[in-house]
């Protein structure tokens, strides 16, 4: 392949063309991209001023196309979605009608954007709504939580919340399959002190309902466990003919865990064991498996012993 040797001076003059039409294309861009132009952006709707005697529901995606005067420059930060691709729309009217023409607030709306990329119109241009009858209801908060404890401590009591119930506004038909409301979750680590935090409540998914409030006061008792060990006697249940029958042994002891500040206080009358004989009418066992009825739910079972009692009927 013939290779073509340029002198010094051609040299020079192929640098200065390539320099040349290098920064001619840059002139070029540079004034493409500082003409005023149109471009579509899709938005986010934010609905404002919502009815207060209707309950709506939008016929719409929630977004929508907008044309937008500007140059090259706000183009090409809107396709880096560097732009702010949200608008406010007002729902004032629907008190009255069950559509919204967005040209009427598009005054409104480029007040609040930059003045030098306005929106021109927005598709589509009217946005429709269903309505239904609106109710309020109150339902119970359900705590989320993932809490991880040092050695030995762990919840001792009921976990208070404040308030327990949420307020919830909106559809009837809706608020109906609602049967309680969940917060964000309570995530926290090496605890080994009660806990006091305020928890969000998890959002709102529906844009015509309300909530208040939106955060709850968890109160969460802690302390430190040990291990406890009771006597309890076990009574026999379902002895539906009377049968004479003696269980060996008669006790079970049973070992738990219980906060310190408990611990004094809890004795086996807290407790209640069990055998049922119908195990043996249905399955025959040779011995009858023990089962706690009542303990206290501050409790944690560790064991049972024995888990399972002989026994001998007398008919």
């Amino acid at each position: 392949m013939a290779i073509i040797k340029l002198s010094k001076n051609e040299r020079r003059r192929v640098s200065v063309f390539i320099t040349c039409l290098v920064l001619a294309i840059v002139a070029w861009l540079l004034t493409s991209l500082s003409a005023q132009q149109e471009y579509k952006v899709k938005m986010a709707v934010v609905f404002t001023n919502p009815p207060l005697r209707r309950s709506f529901r939008s016929l719409q995606p929630d977004t929508i196309e907008a044309k937008v005067k500007g140059t090259g420059w706000n183009l090409l930060l809107s396709s880096m979605n560097v732009e702010n691709t949200s608008i406010s729309v007002s729902l004032k009217d629907l008190d009255q009608r069950n559509y919204i023409v967005l040209s009427t607030q598009l005054a409104a709306i480029n007040q609040k954007r930059p003045a030098d990329r306005p929106i021109t119109k927005l598709l589509p241009d009217t946005l429709y709504f269903d309505f239904s009858s609106r109710a309020v209801k109150r339902v119970p908060i359900q705590l989320q939580y993932n809490i991880g404890f040092k050695k030995q401590f762990g919840i001792s009591d009921q976990i208070v919340l404040r308030p327990n119930y949420v307020t919830l506004s909106g559809p009837a038909d809706v608020l109906e399959k609602i049967k309680s409301w969940k917060t964000d979750s309570l995530v926290l680590n090496d605890v080994e002190a009660p806990v006091e935090e305020s928890v969000r409540l998890q959002g709102l998914h529906e844009s015509n309902m309300t909530i208040y409030p939106k955060t709850v006061r968890v109160r969460i008792p802690v302390d430190e466990f040990t291990e406890k060990t009771v006597q309890i006697p076990v009574k026999l249940i379902n002895n539906k003919n009377y049968y004479n029958v003696k269980l060996y042994p008669q006790k079970v002891k049973v070992t738990f865990m219980v906060s310190l500040n408990r611990y004094p206080g809890i004795n086996n009358e807290f407790f209640e064991a069990v055998a049922d004989l119908d195990q043996w009418h249905e399955k025959g066992p040779e011995e009858l498996p023990v089962r706690l009825t009542t303990f206290p739910d501050y409790c944690k079972i560790v064991s049972i012993e024995p888990k399972n009692l002989d026994f001998i009927v007398r008919k």
